[in-house]
């Protein structure tokens, strides 16, 4: 198949408008739960929705979000092949962080991540899983475990000679680190909460 830049833009717009789905706020508000952008920090993203008390929406919104970047990915290389792909990984992960349907303001990205190393290859995910599972106990702050995860997804795409998908899980662990920002900043301070701890 010849590919064309409007392949590409298309494949990055697929992923973007799939990734921008607010699944956290449309599934508690459909539920009864109200604005989840009210409660908790603010987020859109299933650890936000856990804070209503519910576990199923939470289950939902993190299933919900990792499936926006699954699946446009998954389309874009039926239809179009490897390199479209990429690009629509991109685009979901993006959309997910910039949802133009909330002016721009999203989730911090790691289920949408979890979803797309699912797509690309599924040893990335159970690198990302083995650092996040590992890291959690030891530590206890959940943060920690996904800043860390992200470290080594790439690392074990490039270990796998994927080198065009290890870039791009190298640039959306950049954009993760940024969006966990806040995160970092109260896990330098000692102030950041821990797994299973109230208050």
């Amino acid at each position: 198949m010849i590919l064309t830049d409007w392949t590409m833009i298309a494949a990055l717009v697929i992923g973007y408008l799939c990734g921008s789905i607010p699944f956290g706020l449309l599934i508690t508000r459909m539920a009864g739960a109200g604005d989840v952008r009210n409660i908790g920090s603010g987020n859109i993203g299933a650890t936000n929705v856990l804070r209503t008390g519910n576990k199923g929406l939470a289950a939902l919104t993190l299933l919900g979000d990792a499936l926006k970047g699954t699946l446009p990915v998954l389309a874009t290389a039926n239809l179009w092949g490897h390199e479209p792909s990429l690009m629509a990984g991109l685009g979901a992960f993006v959309g997910h962080l910039f949802p133009v349907w909330l002016k721009f303001k999203g989730g911090k990205g790691i289920a949408t991540y979890v979803g797309l190393l699912l797509a690309f290859w599924w040893q990335g995910l159970v690198a990302f899983a083995l650092v996040w599972l590992t890291t959690a106990f030891l530590s206890r702050y959940s943060s920690l475990a996904a800043l860390l995860a992200t470290i080594a997804a790439p690392l074990a795409f490039w270990w796998a000679g994927r080198l065009d998908v290890a870039g791009l899980f190298a640039l959306l662990s950049v954009l993760a680190w940024i969006m966990h920002r806040a995160n970092i900043s109260r896990l330098l301070s000692g102030t950041e909460g821990k797994i299973g701890k109230k208050g």
